[in-house]
């Protein structure tokens, strides 16, 4: 096996992390946020969502970029909430949401995956840029 496929138990390769290192340099270059690492995950705020991205390796040259954002937390659990985030996810034209609830309260949750490993910088950031406007988008109306 070649160093570019060497896996963890995580499903984290060299050729992931690659691409989670140049995923966090296409953000940084257009501005759009301040990406820290945390542990195997690229973790920043945009727009007032807080963020991670991670790359994981699904099978042998196939490395996705997975995205999660924390959209709002703490909502009222009611039926209003699920509407407007049932409104949103039919706008949406990458990703997914989510409510999750806990006791009374729920959070609002963004989920994008996809397989990353060729693309240009440019087409990357693209790419990156269209699921947070998505989700800068979707968060309107969300919080109070």
């Amino acid at each position: 096996m070649s160093e570019s496929t060497n896996e963890s138990d995580s499903g984290t390769t060299e050729s992931a992390i690659d691409l989670q290192v140049k995923a966090g340099a296409c953000l940084a270059h257009y501005g759009a946020v301040d990406v820290r690492v945390e542990g195997a995950t690229l973790a920043f705020e945009y727009e007032g969502s807080l963020c991670s991205l991670r790359a994981v390796t699904l099978a042998p040259g196939l490395d996705v970029l997975t995205l999660t954002l924390v959209l709002a937390w703490d909502r009222p659990l009611k039926p209003q909430l699920h509407k407007r985030v049932a409104e949103r996810n039919s706008a949406l034209q990458f990703g997914s949401l989510s409510v999750i609830g806990h006791d009374k309260l729920a959070d609002v949750i963004m989920r994008y995956t996809f397989p990353a490993a060729g693309l240009e910088d440019e087409a990357m950031a693209t790419m990156l840029l269209l699921v947070l406007s998505g989700a800068s988008r979707a968060r309107q109306g969300l919080l109070p």
